[in-house]
């Protein structure tokens, strides 16, 4: 399975992206699986900020919640990361990965600019 993140970019606080994360090469149905992302900001840890089960159940970092909103589009292998209200500290690369119950894949990270 290979993930392709795209979407990152240079926005100002306050400003709005959309990430994107589609999957490609699997002959199994991804339905099942969790899709979530992750970012690592400079000089951090990489920290979880949002995931969604196969079956719809969702979670958030308290920092990006009401803000951030995870979705999913299994028509299309696809998982989406809407960012609202930006602040210079969601300055990250970020990772989408879907989750099996054996197995877990990761895209190559997107980059997300926020400037004050």
């Amino acid at each position: 399975v290979q993930l392709q993140a795209s979407g990152g970019g240079l926005v100002q606080a306050g400003g709005s992206l959309r990430l994107s994360c589609a999957a490609s090469g699997s002959r199994i149905s991804i339905n099942a699986m969790g899709w979530s992302w992750y970012r690592r900001a400079p000089g951090k840890q990489r920290e979880l900020v949002a995931a969604k089960t196969g079956s719809g159940n969702t979670s958030y970092a308290d920092s990006v919640k009401e803000r951030f909103t995870i979705a999913r589009d299994d028509t299309k292998n696809t998982v989406y990361l809407q960012m609202n209200s930006l602040k210079p500290e969601d300055t990250a690369v970020y990772y989408c990965k879907l989750s099996g119950r054996f197995s877990g894949y990761w895209g190559q990270g997107t980059l997300v600019t926020v400037s004050s």
